[in-house]
């Protein structure tokens, strides 16, 4: 790869706890945050005031605008694992909210980017330390990575490949479209849903909002216990699991929801992995699945990954024997989206529907109007529910 006269920067997805890595490569991106405040530089007014953007967010955000077309991205996580090596493409700078809720981040700073070598899951390993920590973008000093840079061999349609398109609801400096609680509320009506239900469930969400801001005011961080005893048991309850169904810290799973009693293996219906608020959800994924996994839970279903306010929702794979990785549903009780186009999944309607006691099962209503499929929800006497 000729390095020679190019400028280079390291830029983080993510860290270890929270990486961004697989959304940066699949479509063709990279981005950072916050991005609250919109456009470049036309937030810095606003980001300034009251000192809401430290010192070093603005350095990495002239730094991300500052990058010119032709410059090659190493993206890193931590120091000593880089997953890809990109270009960048045009000069254009672009603020998309769509990339407003990545994993709890908003990172609507976004820069396209074609990955000319990508390595995931495993990356390309140096000794600790090589890359630089701290700022998030960063001109890349390292000796041993322009050694491997210059040795690195790209396959023969790297450079000549098209970017991804990014998908249609990605439009540059305009607000995306936030679905109004009211529209949520009349999709569940749709699906047969009584009115008590739905008003106690939306009464339930109002909750949960007062609450976030609480903690966001105070500036407290809840335990994952209180996450789970204020925020992810209340939810589940409006929801119709009642406590006869519901268990918490059941063999080491948070929070267990079964089809029937007796509370037992061969009776798991979902297994639910809480975070503590604010931290990453759909990294749990792995850990919620190894649990649903174990011998004996062939007939669970359904992961659901949480931090109180975010939830996702993960189905089992057709064959039976292991998870999608990709959720199925994705929802935001602070930042309510009709779909996530970005994770290639579902909102907030489809995620409450998939969580409720009384689903059958059923995916055609997640693919839209034109494939319907009668109600996704189980009869109770005529009637169908969210509680029992």
């Amino acid at each position: 790869m000729n390095i020679a006269d190019r400028t280079i920067w390291q830029i983080a997805g993510g860290d270890t706890d929270r990486s961004y890595v697989s959304t940066f490569l699949r479509w063709d991106v990279v981005a950072i945050g916050p991005g609250q405040f919109g456009r470049w530089p036309e937030c810095k007014s606003e980001a300034r005031r009251g000192s809401r953007y430290s010192a070093r967010v603005m350095t990495c955000l002239e730094r991300f605008y500052g990058m010119q077309a032709g410059d090659l991205v190493v993206l890193r996580l931590g120091t000593s694992s880089i997953y890809g090596v990109g270009e960048v493409v045009g000069s254009d700078t672009l603020w998309l909210d769509d990339f407003g809720d990545i994993d709890g981040w908003d990172l609507e700073h976004v820069r396209r980017v074609k990955w000319l070598w990508k390595n995931e899951p495993q990356p390309q390993t140096f000794d600790s330390m090589t890359l630089k920590w701290g700022d998030t973008v960063q001109k890349l000093t390292s000796p041993k990575v322009f050694e491997w840079l210059s040795q690195l061999d790209l396959s023969a349609d790297a450079a000549t490949r098209g970017l991804r398109e990014l998908p249609k609801t990605c439009v540059n400096g305009q607000p995306g479209s936030l679905a109004k609680i009211e529209k949520v509320a009349d999709l569940l009506f749709d699906e047969g849903i009584p009115a008590k239900s739905i008003d106690d469930l939306l009464e339930q969400i109002d909750d949960h909002v007062r609450i976030a801001r609480w903690y966001a005011r105070t500036k407290q961080a809840p335990s994952e216990s209180e996450t789970v005893a204020y925020l992810v048991v209340p939810l589940l309850r409006t929801l119709g699991w009642t406590p006869q169904r519901m268990s918490v810290e059941w063999n080491h799973v948070d929070v267990a929801l079964f089809n029937r009693t007796p509370r037992r293996d061969q009776h798991l219906r979902a297994v639910v992995e809480v975070k503590k608020m604010n931290n990453s959800c759909l990294t749990a994924w792995s850990q919620a699945k190894d649990y649903a996994l174990c011998p004996g839970r062939e007939k669970c279903r359904q992961l659901i990954v949480t931090d109180g306010l975010r939830y996702a929702v993960f189905l089992r794979e057709e064959n039976g024997n292991d998870f999608r990785q990709q959720p199925i549903a994705y929802f935001n009780l602070t930042r309510t989206r009709d779909d996530y186009p970005i994770l290639e999944c579902q909102g907030a309607g489809s995620a409450l529907l998939t969580m409720a006691a009384d689903w059958n099962g059923d995916t055609a209503f997640l693919r839209g109007p034109e494939n319907p499929a009668g109600s996704p929800f189980v009869e109770q006497d005529g009637e169908k529910g969210l509680v029992k």
